[in-house]
């Protein structure tokens, strides 16, 4: 018989696997069928991605204490199932007995790897009797791919402290509507967003159901707050999907067209604004052949690398290489592009990617500005902002290790334009 928590950590070993082995992103594995998280109930699913999370955030620890116990490197599954217990022990303070049963019965489970079931048991119960902790070491580096250009971009000592947020579970932030009463579980940061402690039980708060509130970091909040929408005014919500800044503008009495090539994201958008009683016309196509308005303003979330998001999802590094920077760079710029066709005159263009490269910031911006001599930057005006936050050309620029003390925010860069 298995031991208790089976299920949820041998899917989180599999989980693992298909992360660091297979370069899957863990949003697709959590709802692909017949996957490891798909027979599970929904406490097991939450807690097998609260673990393969945790995990991820520590690996380069685990394997620290592992190396002096480990003569070379187990297959995948045992290693896995190694650094899983390892971080339970350091991070969730798991008993050892409990952590290293479970690690010993995936590994006594696999096709391949029954016979390491000793090698498992002893190499744990070796790690367990030093005492098994984290203190006193550096949090997790980023891969040399991502780290290398970070460090040129915002120093040493930035990226270091973007690692440090990094190594804990986000809060949620919540944009609650204008009408709506405050979360009392929540603190209310400077910009007006909500903050939650990390593990929220989302569904179970006050005013869920009655659509008070939807969950939306407060760096992604802060796009809509600097297009500052007008009631009445015809906007544009451009890669919308899954709808937060569509639920802010429409919550701002805009009418909003929101538009997204993702057919799927775009059924999570409708179902967020029927939750929350707010409209908008939502169309699903690619926002570089659609030839609507014009528009008082758009809002253009562009595809990025997401590498400001990494503190939300800490499979990224394993997963990207950096070398889709070459097609998203272009992309980006063909989209500001267009978005400028389709506005009023006078109109207003929000730019903004959830990336830390500036080739995806301020670098776009700087080329849109050459492109487009008619185009000016209207500076952040925002209740809440650090002045430092804004770079010398007008653009709004945050990292993860601002409000490091509060718990981070994502990386982003936004900017406000007018023709």
């Amino acid at each position: 018989m298995a031991v208790e928590g089976f299920r949820a950590r041998h899917a989180a070993v599999q989980l693992l696997g298909a992360v660091l082995s297979e370069g899957e992103m863990l949003s697709q594995l959590m709802t692909l069928p017949n996957g490891p998280m798909d027979a599970l109930p929904p406490s097991e699913r939450a807690r097998a991605q609260r673990l393969v999370t945790l995990t991820l955030r520590h690996l380069e620890q685990a394997d620290r204490l592992l190396e002096p116990h480990v003569r070379r490197a187990p297959p995948r599954l045992v290693q896995n199932a190694l650094r899983l217990a390892v971080v339970e022990m350091a991070v969730d303070g798991a008993a050892a007995h409990g952590a290293v049963n479970a690690a010993v019965d995936i590994v006594r489970h696999g096709r391949k790897t029954a016979h390491q079931a000793g090698f498992a048991n002893a190499v744990l119960r070796s790690v367990s009797a030093e005492g098994v902790t984290f203190d006193g070491m550096p949090p997790q580096r980023l891969p040399r791919w991502l780290r290398q250009p970070l460090v040129h971009a915002w120093g040493r000592e930035a990226v270091a402290a973007i690692e440090s947020v990094h190594a804990s579970a986000p809060p949620v932030d919540l944009t609650l509507k204008s009408d709506a009463a405050a979360v009392p579980e929540g603190t209310a940061l400077p910009t007006g967003s909500l903050r939650l402690d990390a593990g929220a039980q989302i569904s179970a708060l006050p005013g869920y159901e009655t659509g008070d509130w939807w969950v939306q970091d407060a760096a992604a909040a802060m796009a809509v707050r600097l297009l500052a929408p007008k009631a009445d005014e015809n906007i544009a919500d451009f890669c919308a999907a899954p709808g937060g800044k569509t639920m802010q503008l429409a919550d701002a009495g805009a009418k909003v067209t929101a538009i997204d090539i993702s057919g799927p994201r775009l059924k999570r958008l409708s179902a967020n604004l029927t939750r929350t009683g707010l409209t908008a016309e939502v169309i699903a196509t690619d926002v570089l052949t659609y030839a609507g308005g014009p528009f008082d303003a758009i809002l253009l979330d562009a595809p990025c690398s997401a590498s400001g998001t990494i503190r939300r999802h800490p499979d990224l590094p394993f997963v990207k290489t950096g070398e889709e920077l070459a097609t998203l760079v272009p992309l980006q710029a063909k989209l500001i592009d267009h978005a400028l066709t389709l506005l009023a005159p006078g109109g207003r263009l929000v730019f903004c990617t959830c990336s830390l490269f500036p080739e995806e910031g301020e670098g776009q911006l700087a080329a849109a500005l050459e492109r487009h001599p008619d185009l000016r930057v209207l500076r952040p005006d925002m209740a809440g902002i650090d002045p430092a936050w804004i770079t010398e050309a007008g653009g709004l620029r945050l990292r993860p290790d601002l409000w490091a003390d509060k718990g981070g925010m994502d990386g982003f860069f936004m900017v406000a334009l007018t023709k």
